[in-house]
């Protein structure tokens, strides 16, 4: 099975090398990381402990995955998303894999609600609007969430089959809705999470990333569970 990691990176100079080389290789066969506009050395940085770089200038998280997934080789068979501050493990990859390795799942999402969350690693106003989106994918489409956190594994054709656009905040919850409506197999690995080891988040450290990024997931649920099905 051919994995392929993708890490979109913003001004992550100061983490970004430690999480490509804590990137377990096998069974990862290659690492992408998007530079999302970054002013601070990242790409040099990421280049130097061994991923390669690919420049995304259109800001947004959906954005660098996006340019991430078109730079993989044809022949990937699963991608793994995770992110560039050091929160996600990237040891845990294998755990995240076990499902798909056994035929069990086609996307995989590492919780973080089920794991470990290091104190201050998730802002409270991240676990309100965590729980809500999560309660919203349960209930109303029927998917067994808890979490919507960016580290996960998909296989790659069905990430293909989901179509994603979303350019922005809404990435995450954008593949957990499409994967409830295309019946995709979906279980959820608990993973610890940690403080940021350097900077300020995108998201929960400004007013404008946290209203931003609300407004974005609650919008696409309400856009998908209540127009879209009346549409279709």
């Amino acid at each position: 099975m051919r994995v392929d990691v993708v890490i979109p990176a913003l001004n992550e100079a100061h983490t970004i090398g430690d999480v490509v080389r804590g990137i377990p290789r096998p069974p990862v066969r290659g690492v992408t990381v998007v530079d999302n506009g970054s002013t601070d050395g990242t790409a040099e940085r990421a280049r130097h402990a061994g991923a390669d770089v690919v420049v995304e200038r259109r800001r947004g998280y959906g954005s660098a995955c996006l340019a991430g997934l078109g730079s993989l080789q044809p022949d990937c068979d699963v991608v793994v998303f995770l992110d560039a501050d050091g929160g996600d493990d990237p040891s845990w990859i294998p755990r995240l894999l076990e499902p798909i390795v056994a035929g069990r799942a086609d996307l995989v999402v590492g919780s973080r609600t089920l794991g470990d969350v290091e104190p201050g690693a998730l802002a409270p106003q991240q676990r309100v609007g965590n729980a809500i989106a999560a309660t919203w994918l349960r209930v109303r489409f029927r998917l067994p969430a808890t979490d919507l956190g960016p580290f996960r594994a998909i296989r790659r054709r069905s990430l293909d089959e989901l179509a994603m656009a979303d350019r922005d905040y809404g990435w995450t919850v954008e593949m957990q809705i499409k994967a409830a409506r295309k019946g995709l197999r979906y279980t959820e690995v608990p993973v610890p999470y940690r403080r940021r080891r350097a900077g300020t988040s995108k998201v929960a450290g400004t007013v404008r990333g946290t209203l931003g990024a609300a407004f974005k997931i609650l919008g696409l649920l309400a856009w998908h569970d209540l127009v879209k099905p009346r549409a279709s």
